[in-house]
C-alpha cells in the first residue's frame, strides 16, 4: 500500500513534528533494551559455541570419578589454552553451589555469585554483564557420574563506557537523541525556507525591473505552489500592462506624428507663398516642440520596460568620461563653468545607455539654467555612488522640489515654455535611477541654484 503524498506545508511539519517525536520515545523505550547489564537470553551462536565447548569437556573428562581434577583444569583454563584467555569457565551443583572458584573474594566469584542467584530458570540459558566480564549459563554437564551446571565468563570489549553511562542517566541519553534528531530539524527547516527563499529572490528581480517567470516558484508545500502561481501571475499581469502601455504610447505617437507631419508642411506651403511671418514662426516652433515632445515620450515608454534587457558591469570613468568631458566643453560655448571631480575607480552594474542619459540630462538641465557656475562631483561611501550636481541658477522653490521629477511638470519660475522644455528630461532620468535601485532628490543649493543628488549601489568588492 503506497502512502499518499504530503504537499501542505502545515501537514509536512506535523508529519516531521510527530516523527521526530516517535524517533524519540523509540530511542528512550528501545535502548534500554540493548543494555548488556541487564538478563538477556543468549545469542544463537554463542549458545551453540557453549554447547561445543560443553560437549568436548564431557568428552574429554569421561573417564574420571572425581571432580577435583576436573575442578583444576576448570579452573586454570585460560593459562592451558593460550587462544581463549578471555574465556574462564566455572562450575555450580544443581544447587548453585559454586564449587570451582579458588579466590572467592575476588570481583568474579561475586559477579558470579550474584548472576547464579538472579536464575529463573536453569533450562533458560542466560547472560548479564558485570564490569568488563559477560557470564553466561547455566548449561547442564555430566561429570565424574554427576550433574552439574556449567558456566562461562568472557571478557567484554563493548559497548563503550559513554554508551553504558547513557542507561545510568536519562539526561544524557535524552542529549544524545537530540544530537541525533537536531541534523533532522536542521535539514526540515532548510527544507522549509528554500520555497522562501525563492519568492525572496523573485521578488527582488522584480524590484530590480526584471519580470521574468520563475517556474520553480509553483514546486514544494502547496501553499508555496499556490503563492509561487500567484507571483508568476502577477509578473505576467504586469508585463502584459507595461506590454499594453507602451503599445500605447507607439499608436499614439504614430498618430500624432501623421497630423504634425502635414501640419508642417502646411506651414512649409504658406510660407512660400506668404513669406515669412510670426505667425508662421510660431507655429513652426510649436511643432517642433510637439514633435520633441513625442520623442521624449516614446524614450520614457522605454526606459520603464528595456532597462533590465542590457544590463553590463561598467567601470565609473569608462561609463561618465566622456559625457562629463562633452557637458564641459557644451559649457564652454555657452560662456559657463563646469567643475567636474575625479572620477571614484568603482564598478556598478547598469543599462549604460541609460543610466548615461539620466546623468546627461540632469546635467544639461544645469548648464541650461546656470548663470556661470556648475559643479558635478562623484563620490563612493560605504558601497554607494554619490553624485551632486549643482548650480547657481534661479533655482526651484522649496514646495516644488518633489514635483520637478514628474512627467510634464513645469515649475513657477524659469522652466516655463519659454525655455524650450518638455518637462520630462528629469522624469526619466527619475526612472532610469530607480531601475537601478538607486534614489534622487533635489534641493536647494549653496551656489544658489538647484542641487541634484543621485546614489546608486555599486559592485561589493572582493
Amino acid at each position: 500500500m503506497r502512502l499518499p503524498k504530503i504537499t501542505s506545508l502545515y501537514g509536512r511539519i506535523f508529519a516531521i513534528f510527530w516523527f521526530t517525536m516517535f524517533l524519540v520515545l523509540l530511542a528512550v523505550l528501545a535502548l534500554p533494551h540493548f543494555d548488556p547489564r541487564k538478563t538477556r537470553n543468549i545469542e544463537p551462536r554463542y549458545y551453540h559455541q557453549m554447547q561445543q565447548i560443553r560437549d568436548r569437556i564431557e568428552l574429554q573428562f569421561s573417564s574420571m570419578k572425581s571432580i577435583e581434577p576436573i575442578i583444576n583444569y576448570l579452573d586454570d583454563w585460560s593459562h592451558r589454552r593460550p587462544n581463549d584467555k578471555k574465556l574462564r569457565l566455572f562450575l555450580s551443583d544443581l544447587d548453585g553451589n559454586i564449587i570451582t572458584m579458588k579466590r572467592r573474594t575476588d570481583f568474579s566469584y561475586k559477579a558470579l555469585r550474584n548472576f547464579v542467584t538472579s536464575i529463573d530458570s536453569p533450562e533458560n540459558p542466560q547472560q548479564k554483564l558485570y564490569g568488563k566480564m559477560m557470564i553466561s549459563g547455566p548449561l547442564p554437564v555430566r561429570l565424574a557420574n554427576g550433574d552439574y551446571y556449567l558456566f562461562f565468563g568472557s571478557r567484554w570489549d563493548q559497548p563503550p563506557h559513554f554508551f553504558l553511562q547513557l542507561f545510568d542517566h536519562p539526561l544524557r541519553l535524552l542529549l544524545a537523541v537530540m544530537l541525533v534528531s537536531t541534523p533532522l530539524l536542521l535539514w526540515l527547516a532548510w527544507a522549509l525556507s528554500q520555497p522562501a527563499r525563492r519568492l525572496e529572490e523573485a521578488a527582488q528581480r522584480v524590484a530590480k525591473g526584471i519580470f521574468e517567470i520563475d517556474p520553480e516558484l509553483e514546486k514544494g508545500a502547496s501553499e508555496f505552489r499556490q503563492a509561487g502561481a500567484s507571483f508568476n501571475q502577477m509578473v505576467e499581469a504586469v508585463n502584459l500592462m507595461i506590454s499594453r502601455q507602451q503599445r500605447l504610447l507607439s499608436d499614439i505617437s504614430h498618430e500624432l506624428r501623421s497630423p504634425l507631419t502635414r501640419l508642417r508642411m502646411a506651414q512649409a506651403l504658406a510660407k512660400r507663398k506668404l513669406g515669412e511671418s510670426a505667425d508662421l514662426t510660431r507655429i513652426d516652433t510649436e511643432a517642433q516642440r510637439l514633435e520633441q515632445m513625442i520623442a521624449m515620450l516614446l524614450e520614457l515608454s522605454r526606459v520603464q520596460v528595456d532597462s533590465h534587457v542590457d544590463r553590463q558591469v561598467q567601470a565609473l570613468k569608462h561609463l561618465f568620461g566622456d559625457l562629463l568631458e562633452d557637458s564641459q566643453f557644451e559649457a564652454q560655448q555657452m560662456n559657463k563653468n563646469l567643475l567636474v571631480s575625479s572620477l571614484p575607480d568603482r564598478q556598478i552594474h547598469c543599462h549604460p545607455q541609460l543610466l548615461k542619459s539620466a546623468l546627461e540630462n540632469i546635467v544639461r538641465n544645469a548648464i541650461h539654467y546656470a548663470k556661470q557656475h556648475i559643479q558635478v562631483s562623484l563620490q563612493v561611501r560605504d558601497g554607494t555612488l554619490f553624485i551632486r550636481v549643482e548650480d547657481d541658477g534661479d533655482g526651484v522653490s522649496e514646495e516644488e522640489l518633489e514635483s520637478i521629477f514628474r512627467p510634464f511638470y513645469r515649475v513657477s519660475t524659469a522652466r516655463d515654455r519659454h525655455s524650450g522644455g518638455t518637462g520630462l528630461g528629469l522624469a526619466i532620468a527619475d526612472n532610469a535611477i530607480r531601475q537601478h535601485q538607486g534614489l534622487i532628490r533635489a534641493e536647494r543649493s549653496v551656489l544658489g541654484g538647484l542641487l541634484v543628488e543621485i546614489t546608486l549601489p555599486l559592485l561589493i568588492e572582493d
